[in-house]
């Protein structure tokens, strides 16, 4: 790979095209190489221009950067994220989570996960669930990430935000497995705000019970099949350096007593915006990871090399840019303005259509009954690059 050559781009357009277009294995370039819709949208001509690249070049290239090169182009990720913004926000919510991506051979950083009963990778992924923007999606090892290697990475993102927005608030969310004793201290002296889920304990009911009980006495009495109501305590763990603020989520039902309790630096809010409007939120974050990693294929990571695995899951975060560009590019009251990838990909990137080259311009023909014949040409001038 020769870096900052014209040799990288057709070839990384053409990668990541295919991926969005749901052709996730190189081998498809082998046919796709020579599709005129393919090769206009990489910059050649359909017919007179040379081919694209076949799966051996795709392949080569893949596996041909450097630690010091995906370093770059995870920084580089995380600045998209921040040029996606005209203006710096005044507050972000992060939503931090892994996912497993099981493998089927022997590839470096594969371990056996006894949760999952496989071998895998647990990559994590960062997102700004608010507007569904990736921000950084990072290959690891198939175990539970320790307390210093959430810290060491969330130093590095938000050190690198802060490039950009100085006086943004950030606020990181997760499960509870990520609610670490060293992240929570490190949030502390960054000026970061948190939500994490907290795992129950017999203290921590304890600590609520006189709330636990008045709702499931009411429960009884109104004869209710559930009753929800929230409270919140001061608590402090044995591995923590301060008391912190714990909210719990209390439900009373027919079979009994249900506790969900959080962690959060944020110290205004009722204890039921803190779980059910602010925590709870992070439901969307699985969302955004299903689309990744199910409807973009991101779980192909069957290199051996980590370095070319991290190199394929930028990629694919590269593909789900252009679907979420292309999504947001659709008018807010149409149908597929909320629509997954899948149906956006169906509905508008995978058309036949007829490619006419000539002297001076190159036409497309779609069908007279295209069903989506207006929706196209309202995308096409939205997308278009405006002129010198």
């Amino acid at each position: 790979m020769r870096a900052g050559s014209s040799i990288c781009f057709p070839i990384s357009c053409a990668r990541i095209f295919a991926i969005a277009c749901g052709y996730e294995d190189a081998d498809d370039l082998d046919r796709l190489r020579f599709d005129p819709a393919f090769k206009l949208a990489c910059g050649r001509l359909p017919d007179s221009g040379r081919n694209l690249c076949s799966q051996p070049t795709v392949s080569r290239w893949e596996n041909a950067p450097s630690l010091r090169d995906l370093i770059r182009l995870m920084g580089v990720m995380v600045d998209l994220y921040c040029a996606s913004y005209t203006k710096p926000p005044e507050a972000v919510t992060l939503d931090i989570d892994d996912t497993v991506d099981v493998v089927h051979g022997h590839q470096q950083l594969s371990l056996f996960n006894a949760h999952y009963d496989e071998r895998c990778f647990l990559p994590i992924h960062v997102y700004d669930t608010a507007t569904s923007r990736p921000v950084a999606v990072l290959l690891r090892p198939g175990k539970t990430p320790s307390g210093t290697e959430i810290r060491g990475h969330l130093r590095r993102l938000v050190r690198r935000i802060r490039r950009h927005w100085p006086q943004t608030r950030i606020t990181i969310r997760g499960d509870g497995h990520y609610g670490r004793p060293q992240v929570m201290e490190w949030c502390d002296e960054n000026g970061v705000d948190f939500v994490f889920g907290l795992p129950g304990n017999p203290v921590l009911d304890r600590l609520v019970d006189e709330t636990a009980d008045d709702i499931r006495t009411r429960r009884a009495l109104d004869q209710k099949p559930c009753l929800r109501g929230f409270a919140e305590t001061s608590y402090r763990a044995k591995s923590w350096n301060t008391d912190r603020r714990a909210c719990a989520r209390i439900e009373a039902t027919t079979k009994g007593l249900d506790i969900r309790f959080v962690v959060t630096s944020i110290e205004t809010g009722s204890a039921k915006y803190i779980y059910e409007t602010l925590y709870c939120a992070r439901g969307q974050a699985e969302n955004l990871i299903k689309l990744h990693k199910a409807q973009l294929a991101s779980d192909r990571t069957s290199c051996r090399s980590p370095l070319a695995n991290q190199m394929r899951l930028i990629l694919h975060t590269a593909a789900y840019w252009l679907m979420l560009t292309l999504r947001d590019a659709i008018p807010k009251a149409h149908a597929l303005a909320t629509a997954e990838f899948n149906t956006i990909r169906l509905r508008l990137l995978k058309l036949g259509a007829r490619v006419v080259e000539m002297a001076s311009r190159v036409r497309l023909a779609f069908a007279a009954a295209c069903p989506d014949a207006t929706l196209i040409r309202h995308i096409a001038a939205a997308l278009m690059p405006t002129g010198p």
